[in-house]
């Protein structure tokens, strides 16, 4: 499937039981506060009942361990939701959350395919699909979503996580790239 529909409401069944997936996140300008976090990479991961609005939620985080101390504490207030915005909303769902693992992110960009890897923990990638005029992506505009932009890629993923209480394969599944800006005042 395309597009599942919780992506569009958490008030959407999930087309499978549960729905165990992950964001992964490239920075490539951002600040919190004074902190400056450049170029470091997030993934955070998920596991939801297929009703996603109920909560329940299990969330795990890798964060690039080429932060320092301050951006370390910063990605996990961002992710956690406790500096507020997207991540506060969802943090709303969340029932446990284990231990953050730094590790060696690593993320690739080639244009209509994007990579994030950390050795033998994670390799995830998706790859946009073209629209009728082949020389363009397939965009949805004007959706939606706690976490992308309004207009969303369309691509599909396949991912091999070998987090210890995540894992997981896919493999052409639904997937969408966006490039974001979040700001919380």
């Amino acid at each position: 499937q395309l597009v599942c529909p919780a992506h569009f409401s958490f008030k959407q069944l999930c087309t499978k039981e549960r729905c165990i997936g992950h964001w992964a996140v490239h920075i490539a300008e951002g600040r919190y506060g004074d902190i400056v976090l450049d170029g470091l990479n997030a993934v955070v991961f998920y596991d939801t009942p297929q009703h996603m609005i109920t909560g329940g939620w299990n969330e795990a985080f890798y964060m690039d361990q080429r932060a320092d101390t301050t951006q370390r504490e910063a990605l996990e207030a961002i992710f956690a939701g406790t500096a507020g915005g997207p991540w506060g909303v969802l943090s709303r769902f969340v029932s446990k959350r284990y231990p953050t693992q730094f590790v060696s992110l690593r993320f690739e960009d080639d244009g209509r395919r994007k990579r994030m890897c950390a050795d033998e923990l994670l390799d995830t990638s998706v790859e946009a699909i073209r629209g009728k005029n082949k020389s363009k992506d397939a965009v949805m505009t004007n959706v939606f979503n706690q976490i992308h932009t309004a207009d969303q890629v369309l691509a599909l993923g396949q991912t091999r996580c070998a987090h210890p209480e995540f894992k997981f394969t896919t493999e052409e599944s639904h997937a969408l790239y966006s490039r974001f800006a979040w700001e919380v005042t």
